[in-house]
């Protein structure tokens, strides 16, 4: 059993911070080590700094939307094969189009997703962390 959040890492880019705080509590119980940003901004540094194993993140952020923050990512090598999956108030048909095309390896949308069924999205595309 590994210490406490020294799992792989998931960055959480959400801008509701209660929201943000309920994803990183159940995650953090699971072993992984957790970076929550409000921003894209802050996504963006987070992510270069920390190099996560994945990325959870919301498109309709405040300073640079997720669609940007994706494809900023994937044009620059610290972030070009960084794991990131989707998870928005949009139902991907109204997602940004090409979303799609910078490879993520899922898209959910936060009205149909139970709190539990974020450790799932975690565990399918990282492994159990412990």
């Amino acid at each position: 059993m590994g210490l406490f959040g020294s799992g792989p890492k998931v960055v959480i880019v959400e801008d509701n911070e209660a929201l943000a705080e309920i994803y990183k509590v159940r995650l953090e119980i699971l072993g992984y080590k957790i970076f929550s940003a409000y921003d894209g901004e802050q996504a963006l540094q987070i992510i270069q700094k920390e190099r996560p194993n994945l990325v959870l993140l919301d498109i309709m952020i405040p300073k640079i939307s997720g669609d940007q923050v994706l494809a900023t990512m994937r044009a620059n090598d610290w972030g070009r094969d960084i794991k990131v999956h989707i998870i928005s108030n949009l139902n991907e048909a109204d997602a940004p189009a090409g979303i799609r095309d910078n490879g993520i390896v899922g898209y959910s949308v936060k009205a149909n997703l139970q709190n539990d069924q974020i450790d799932d999205i975690v565990k399918n595309v990282l492994g159990a962390a412990l």
